[in-house]
């Protein structure tokens, strides 16, 4: 009786398992090449956001394998985000401080020249890039002519005393309506606009503002504020506008004076 019972266990023996542990591993290998497959296809902007966040997590740089050309590199310097806690606290403070500066900065211009804003010769506003200052050429030069009046240098004199102690950047521009003009010094609206944006520069030089902080820049009349078609229109467009350039990752779009 115990020899029977025995052989009857061993005949109900499974010699079958492995295939359960063998299809466990299928579905895992399958599921691996599935998420390879994902991340081969992942766009090059989700490439750079996951990059990124690896970065940020693990606290220091790190290499990933490029999603687009399948080589391992490390993070760029285009796309290198502040990668420590104590690194990106210090940006936030930079940012922050020089927000504060160009607010600061806006408001003294805006004192400055409060009585040409008030008659709606100058536009004092904030913008993406910075501050922009702009003037009616007519408060600073004769018609057709780039010689500065003596009102422009009390003009750019006040804007060139907010600016000397700062360290922004500024881009002059000269700007012109599209009525041609022709004579022995100006052939065009062009050259008519980069005299006098060098006029400018140099006496914001002459103010004592370092000349590597100074760029002058001449769009004739292919930048347009308002329609040429009018008097009032073409008046407008003939202008210098002084741009304080800044260095701020977020737009800034409220203007600090209302048009």
């Amino acid at each position: 009786m115990s020899r029977r019972r025995k052989k009857i266990e061993e005949e109900h023996e499974n010699h079958e398992r492995w295939l359960v542990s063998y299809a466990d591993f299928i579905t895992l290998l399958f599921a691996f090449f599935v998420v390879m497959y994902a991340v081969s296809s992942v766009s090059e902007g989700k490439y750079r956001v996951l990059s990124d966040s690896m970065s940020s997590a693990f606290g220091g740089r790190i290499s990933l394998v490029s999603a687009s050309k399948g080589t391992e590199q490390a993070a760029s310097p285009a796309f290198e985000l502040p990668l420590t806690m104590h690194k990106r606290r210090a940006v936030e403070a930079a940012v922050k401080r020089e927000r504060e500066q160009m607010k600061a900065v806006t408001q003294h211009l805006t004192s400055s020249l409060a009585p040409l804003i008030e008659q709606g010769q100058v536009r004092v506003m904030q913008t993406a890039r910075g501050i922009t200052v702009e003037i009616n050429a007519s408060v600073l030069f004769a018609q057709g002519e780039a010689r500065l009046s003596d009102e422009a240098s009390n003009t750019l004199g006040a804007v060139a005393r907010v600016m000397k102690n700062q360290l922004f950047p500024m881009q002059i521009e000269g700007h012109t309506d599209n009525v041609p003009i022709s004579n022995p010094y100006f052939p065009s609206n062009w050259e008519l606009s980069a005299v006098r944006a060098s006029s400018v520069v140099r006496l914001f030089i002459e103010n004592g503002i370092a000349e590597k902080r100074l760029t002058a820049i001449g769009y004739g009349d292919t930048r347009p504020v308002s329609p040429n078609d009018t008097a009032e229109g073409r008046l407008r467009n003939r202008r210098v506008q002084v741009m304080i350039l800044s260095a701020l990752p977020e737009s800034v779009s409220e203007p600090a004076v209302k048009p």
